[in-house]
């Protein structure tokens, strides 16, 4: 009934129905004028005795202080409902749609816009994942991307182009979307059929448009994409350099690019760019030297993490950073990159590719996050993909505390529920902190052969005990108590204690 009302309404307020609306009115309160001073009355002289009469009968009724108190409560009513109305048509504006309610947008903007700085390194599918998790806990991220991609959508646009990689970068954006909506499947949106667009992504298309217009800056083009998607943080690649990956295997080969490394299926050696040390983006260290927490991983060992730590200047800026730091192993050994690898030797790997002495490991991961949850995935992959195993003594020679969580999806067979996985993180992030009372004192402490430091944080050597945390049934309070999460609303109906 009011909706058929409210229609009748807006129909006769259309454009050029208003003016002629509000001319009749004019028309008939001149003849009512009119014909009061035909009988003789003053129109004004009778609408005051009108008013004065109906406001002595209504003392008569009601005590003057009843109803002063009626009048009041119903202006204040009449004022609320207009400010409500009045907010309602202002946020609308910026809450499209009606798909986010007014506190999830209020909460959104002003909380999360205060959480801890975060960076995360690394590449692939594992980095996305885990983006869209930790956006759940602050606004204020920075994802350090690899761009050493050379196969599919993003090779054939990085050959016949030559622009960087857009494939990584475009995952980041649109994990970090604001909300996954019709503009974020687009840029996911992969083209099965036409002349020179079969393969492609739009998002890698777009990406790879904008860097063109803007003279080859793909950091304007993330930036550009990054606001169409009003993405909750930064993407950067992690230099401008256009390079490749070059892998020494186990047999003394060598082979170049990304996608002929995982197709050969050996065991890797070492890993080096080309060309060597490339500058990292200053964006990148700028970001690294102002973070609080710095995840490494998940993702790819050889061809997602490590190329990152290649790049001149990231390793030295994670040492240098007083942030929290905490890597992620993955769920799975990779067929080929990491076959038969224990957590220990993904560890390793990722020191001796950046130039971290193993007794300073500390200084590049302070602990490392691994799941305890054996995968059910048997007869779905293949027989040389395990868990990554764990091998406790050996992380504790390098000074790293090895943390361990239920982190498995139920969805996606050998990966992480970035959910758990942002959760864990941040809790970790959280109960370290109040560990470490000494804290950003502004000097950047200094690698010595002793393991020790200048800075409080890291006065202690890399063998120093450190106690491991333990995950407890308060984890959800703990959060709040920090700020780090929403404190959920109780059900009114829910019976008392």
């Amino acid at each position: 009934m009011s909706r058929t009302l409210n229609s009748r309404m807006a129909r006769m307020m259309l454009p050029g129905l208003k003016r002629w609306i509000l001319i009749i009115l004019a028309g008939i309160a001149v003849i009512v004028v009119g014909i009061f001073l035909y009988l003789g009355y003053h129109p004004v002289h009778v609408t005051s005795m009108l008013i004065r009469e109906t406001l002595e009968t209504a003392a008569d009724l009601v005590p003057h202080k009843r109803s002063g108190f009626v009048v009041i409560i119903g202006g204040a009513l009449i004022v609320c409902i207009a400010i409500y109305r009045m907010t309602l048509s202002v946020v609308g504006a910026y809450v499209p749609n009606e798909r986010e309610s007014i506190p999830d947008v209020l909460y959104r903007k002003r909380h999360l816009a205060k959480g801890p700085r975060v960076v995360v390194i690394g590449g692939g599918t594992g980095l996305s994942n885990l983006l869209r998790g930790i956006k759940m806990f602050t606004n204020n991220i920075t994802a350090i991307v690899t761009v050493g991609d050379d196969g599919g959508s993003s090779g054939r646009l990085r050959q016949e182009l030559g622009v960087l990689p857009p494939g990584d970068l475009r995952n980041c954006i649109t994990a970090l979307a604001d909300e996954e909506g019709l503009v974020t499947e687009l840029f996911r949106y992969r083209f099965e059929s036409g002349g020179g667009l079969e393969g492609h992504s739009f998002g890698n298309l777009f990406l790879t448009a904008v860097c063109a217009i803007t003279n080859g800056d793909m950091l304007e083009a993330t930036r550009v994409a990054s606001r169409v998607l009003n993405s909750c943080g930064q993407v950067l690649p992690s230099t401008l350099v256009n390079f490749s990956l070059v892998a020494e295997m186990d047999d003394g080969s060598v082979i170049e690019g990304e996608s002929h490394i995982t197709e050969a299926g050996g065991r890797i050696k070492t890993l080096s760019l080309k060309p060597a040390k490339p500058k990292a983006t200053p964006e990148a260290i700028e970001a690294i030297h102002a973070a609080d927490l710095i995840i490494l991983g998940p993702g790819s060992l050889y061809t997602s993490i490590i190329p990152n730590l290649l790049v001149e200047g990231i390793p030295q800026a994670i040492r240098d950073s007083n942030a929290d730091k905490i890597y992620v192993t993955n769920v799975l050994t990779q067929l080929g990159e990491t076959t038969g690898y224990s957590v220990g030797d993904h560890v390793e790997a990722i020191l001796s590719h950046s130039a971290t002495p193993s007794n300073l490991g500390y200084r590049l991961m302070e602990a490392v996050l691994v799941n305890d949850q054996t995968p059910d995935f048997e007869g779905k992959l293949p027989a040389d993909i395990k868990p990554v195993s764990l091998d406790n003594d050996r992380l504790r020679e390098l000074g790293v505390v090895v943390i361990k969580r239920n982190l498995l999806s139920q969805k996606a067979i050998g990966h992480h529920d970035s959910d758990k996985l942002a959760k864990s993180i941040m809790l970790w992030h959280m109960r370290h902190g109040r560990k470490q009372p000494i804290k950003k004192v502004g000097t950047k402490p200094s690698l010595s052969a002793t393991g020790s430091s200048t800075n409080g944080k890291y006065a202690a050597t890399a063998t120093a005990p450190i106690a491991p945390v333990v995950e407890n049934e308060i984890a959800d309070e703990e959060l709040v108590a920090a700020g780090l999460k929403e404190p959920a609303i109780k059900d009114s109906n829910e019976p008392k204690s």
